[in-house]
């Protein structure tokens, strides 16, 4: 492995391991540009895009609430999940993308593939904002709100300095809806605020099939 270190002005430096090139490691990076076009975006708006880790090895979840699908306890692990191709969604209560498309996205691709042997989801409300309706208890009201099965968290930023949540920091996500996917060699695939359902869908049930 060699490393990168990615900065940005908004946030610390995270210290990410960029996979070899190997032949595996060559096979999942050239997948990674035809991914965004199989989730139906355009080559011009995914080249716009300067956030997220895209080609990276993804990083730990650093996390301290997680609760599964009935409200209780729960943790979730991106390194523990290497082997299936991983889902996360970041959102926030009072986003109104996450409304409109963010959610939808996601069960969607809940209703597809939760249980599956070869997937994991996550939702993960990055709080970076408007911190007392992103609190920790809209985290169950959305997962009942939007019938989701899947292990969700709360990762808040700090209001008094303004520091971001360490999702955010560590995978560069430029706000939310954030979506982001792995694949089963825990290289980041894609990210990015928006995907087509269907074409996102039908990309990773080729994938598993």
């Amino acid at each position: 492995m060699t490393k990168a270190l990615i900065k940005d002005s908004n946030s610390s430096p995270s210290l990410i391991q960029r996979p070899s090139m190997d032949r595996r490691g060559f096979l999942s990076t050239v997948s990674i540009g035809s991914a965004a076009l199989a989730f139906g975006l355009t080559g011009k708006a995914h080249a716009q895009s300067t956030r997220g880790i895209e080609g990276y090895m993804a990083p730990e979840l650093v996390m301290d609430y997680w609760i599964d699908g009935d409200g209780k306890p729960s943790s979730f692990s991106v390194e523990k999940e290497r082997g299936k191709w991983v889902f996360l969604k970041c959102f926030q209560n009072w986003c109104p993308g996450c409304h409109s498309s963010g959610f939808p996205t996601l069960k969607a691709f809940s209703d597809e593939f939760f249980g599956h042997p070869k997937v994991a989801i996550a939702g993960i409300q990055t709080v970076f904002e408007g911190y007392s309706t992103n609190t920790v208890d809209a985290v169950r009201e959305l997962q009942l709100r939007y019938d989701l099965p899947i292990v969700m968290g709360h990762d808040p930023g700090n209001q008094d300095t303004h520091d971001v949540p360490t999702t955010m920091r560590n995978y560069r996500t430029g706000g939310t809806p954030w979506l982001i996917l792995i694949n089963p060699d825990g290289v980041v695939v894609y990210n990015g605020f928006h995907v087509n359902p269907d074409k996102l869908i039908e990309y990773v049930g080729n994938q598993i099939a």
